[in-house]
């Protein structure tokens, strides 16, 4: 076993004799070998800049997203569809109110209700996916609901609702006589 008095581990290979030995490095004030200094404060041994991620790290290195729980996204679609049932249900009231007052087939008018709803489900991902790219990936910001897309989808349905009570004659003739008194 080396000497403990020694500041070099034991060497293994032999050395000439006339080879130089690494200097010792100074020792500094205050050091004791095999005793550590706690709470006292380190002296500035230098300017610390502040860390500046690259992006060059190993992949492992990137901090892992959180995982979200089960169903969460399905739960967050869900949050705003009262603007969306609201704009759907005036939508139906009004195209009823146009399909009766049509006196005739109702194949044409509920195909035409089926393509408004393809429509509005179209819009609605639309609005998402605008909101994902503008809202998460360009502000940097967490969408914690779909209410956005819901209300633009429900102001959708509610302009439709009105085109459909706009084409019916005893409507119209009703609006404008309220509006003239």
């Amino acid at each position: 076993m080396a000497d403990q008095t020694q500041p070099w581990a034991e060497r293994t290979v032999e050395m000439p004799p006339d080879a130089q030995h690494p200097a010792t490095p100074p020792v500094p004030e205050g050091f004791r070998r095999g005793v550590a200094q706690v709470g006292v404060p380190r002296s500035g041994t230098g300017p610390e800049a502040p860390h500046e991620p690259t992006g060059t790290g190993w992949p492992a290195a990137e901090p892992e997203r959180e995982q979200l729980p089960p169903g969460y996204h399905w739960r967050q679609l869900r949050i705003g569809r009262h603007w969306s049932v609201m704009g759907g249900l005036f939508a139906f009231v009004c195209w009823g109110i146009w399909a009766i007052s049509a006196r005739g087939d109702l194949t044409s008018p509920v195909v035409t209700f089926v393509l408004t709803l393809f429509v509005a489900v179209g819009l609605f991902a639309l609005a998402r996916l605008v909101g994902r790219v503008i809202w998460e990936r360009q502000f940097g910001r967490i969408r914690r609901s779909a209410r956005g897309a819901h209300l633009v989808t429900g102001l959708f349905l509610a302009g439709v609702g009105v085109a459909y009570l706009r084409q019916t004659e005893w409507v119209v003739d009703l609006w404008n006589w309220v509006a003239s008194l």
